[in-house]
């Protein structure tokens, strides 16, 4: 009887040192995961990682499945816009707090916010406008940020593209929007919900009356009141692959109609087959492809 029980006591020490071996192990590899994080992207479709020094140079498209990740706007300038031609316009305006938005939800003010993602970003507000060349062609372009805020629609970001429309019209320029946006931002109430009626007017001025070209790019996630104006007012339409594209999102559909939506059916894949929209054309030849359309429309490089 003593022996078996030396033997059980034994067999339990060992036990217990291996598991905590394997503990020690596994702690070690989580450090080290946490320590080189930097270096690597998960892709959010596959889980892979991509190398992160490479990742830029592969317009943010993962290695290993093909997925479009999120891009800055100002990677998009880079790669639409021919280098040491960009002239941006509005850099300085900023939001203010039109309605002195208050939420017991939220611990920090509308103005701190704002303030939070313009350190984070470099940007003064969820959209960047100029003027510059594509392929030598002379092009005005406006790319939303999904980095700040959400790349909701505000006052700010109604007026920029407003302005950029307009100068597109009186400049005779083609013109590019390029849509990330969650939608109309709620901290400014309903005058954020104006801008859509803004924009979609100067449209209306550019495209019926001065009869010139306008281009929208629906990148992931296109949404809310973006998607309900300018994002499907293009004279062409452009998606790009697997992109969520949508009005209400699928919790706020399910919830307010009571019945359940299909896996899918917000992806442009499936909205193309709808006829949402003419084409879904990947990162690659998207620079190419936006020069044939423009050219085909009269506008030829300098």
């Amino acid at each position: 009887g003593g022996n078996s029980s030396e033997s059980e006591s034994s067999s339990i020490k060992t036990t217990i040192t291996n598991e905590n071996l394997t503990k020690r192990e596994d702690s070690k590899d989580l450090d080290e995961t946490q320590k080189y994080k930097h270096l690597w992207i998960e892709c959010e479709n596959c889980y892979g990682l991509n190398y992160r020094k490479f990742f830029k140079s592969k317009m943010n498209i993962c290695e290993h499945c093909g997925y479009h990740l999120k891009m800055s706007s100002s990677d998009r300038i880079e790669l639409s816009i021919d280098p040491g031609t960009w002239n941006p316009m509005d850099e300085d305006m900023v939001s203010m707090d039109p309605i002195e938005f208050h939420s017991e939800e939220e611990s920090e003010s509308y103005k701190n916010r704002m303030d939070s993602y313009q350190r984070k970003t470099g940007l003064t507000e969820a959209v960047q406008t100029g003027t510059g060349q594509l392929n030598g062609i002379p092009v005005a372009i406006g790319i939303m940020d999904f980095q700040f805020m959400g790349g909701s629609m505000g006052s700010v970001v109604g007026e920029k593209i407003t302005r950029l429309v307009e100068h597109a019209g009186n400049q005779l320029l083609p013109l590019i929007l390029v849509c990330a946006s969650g939608g109309a931002r709620m901290q400014e109430g309903s005058l954020s919900l104006m801008q859509m009626a803004k924009i979609s007017s100067a449209l209306y001025e550019y495209q019926k009356k001065k009869r010139l070209f306008y281009v929208s790019i629906l990148t992931s996630p296109t949404t809310g009141g973006v998607t309900a104006s300018f994002g499907m007012l293009g004279d062409i339409i452009i998606a790009e692959p697997d992109a969520y594209i949508a009005f209400a999102g699928k919790r706020v559909i399910e919830q307010t109609l009571n019945t359940t939506i299909p896996e899918g059916s917000q992806v442009a894949e499936y909205l193309f087959q709808k006829g949402l929209f003419d084409s879904i054309v990947p990162r690659n030849p998207l620079k190419g492809v936006l020069s044939e359309l423009f050219q085909l429309h009269a506008f030829f490089p300098l």
